[in-house]
């Protein structure tokens, strides 16, 4: 079960109608729940372990640090619309900035997360966040004029020891010092088509896809790079490639991982 938020088809009429109809077509199901804040479910919603834990991080990023109207609170708006088994944290932690291998054994997160929690040392946090999250925490380098951080926007894995990044010119050296990080835990980094958009904008951001059991729909912009993007994730993954048209949602600042969350079992009150 796909959630996204019932915002989108009031404000983002064209590329929601894109989404529904990849979902419609592969069969996924989905529900558009209500009381949330902002588009961006993934964020506020639990993360879950490999081993099915439901763990609800603080999300009060710094970002919208004057922006309460724009917070969802899991526990107080969306939570007893679902019935579920919850683990709450005090961990000031947006489910973008975790990156999961496919086993659930490696989660890849951003430095963001040490300035998000400047009560816990670097270690401390680290142990706390294995702990909950099931899995070796690996920290990268996030790029310090990105708003969120997120690490949903900077890699994604294809199998356990290969992960795709953005293909760009190296800022401050960040993509060189993203991929020594990585292969030092024995993950190598494959360059994935990318083109930078002005301000918050994640239009060009191909690997902020939404991917379920069956297929990967890809997010797409209307522009000449979609195409190499499709046909080089039809090469790298074994799953069925879903093009996905969001061009008004990305210039917001996210795509499709950013803005659907899954369920595997519930009952809605």
């Amino acid at each position: 079960m796909l959630c996204l938020s019932g915002l989108l088809s009031d404000r983002y009429p064209f590329d929601t109608a894109n989404l529904i109809a990849a979902l419609d077509a592969h069969s996924i199901p989905y529900r558009f729940r209500s009381n949330t804040k902002d588009i961006w479910l993934r964020d506020f919603m639990p993360v879950r372990t490999g081993s099915g834990r439901l763990i609800s991080f603080r999300y009060e990023p710094s970002y919208l640090a004057n922006e309460s109207n724009l917070r969802t609170d899991f526990r107080r708006d969306v939570a007893l619309q679902l019935d579920l088994s919850v683990t709450y944290s005090d961990i000031n932690l947006d489910g973008g900035n975790v990156v999961y291998s496919p086993s659930h054994r490696k989660a890849v997160i951003s430095d963001r997360i040490y300035a998000e929690n400047p009560a816990y040392t670097p270690a401390a946090l680290v142990r706390e966040l294995e702990a909950m999250l099931e899995a070796e925490v690996i920290i990268i380098p996030s790029l310090k004029s990105d708003m969120t951080g997120h690490t949903d926007g900077m890699v994604r894995f294809v199998d356990e020891d290969t992960v795709i990044g953005n293909d760009v010119p190296s800022i401050n050296g960040l993509e060189q010092r993203i991929k020594r990080v990585l292969r030092g835990h024995g993950i190598q980094v494959i360059d994935f088509p990318y083109q930078s958009d002005k301000g918050i904008s994640a239009v060009g951001c191909y690997l902020n896809f939404l991917e379920t059991e069956r297929c990967i729909f890809l997010p797409i912009f209307g522009m000449d790079m979609d195409d190499k993007a499709v046909s080089m994730a039809q090469r790298l993954f074994h799953k069925v490639i879903v093009p996905v048209n969001i061009r008004e949602i990305a210039k917001q600042g996210g795509c499709l991982n950013c803005i659907s969350w899954e369920l595997t079992e519930y009952l809605e009150n």
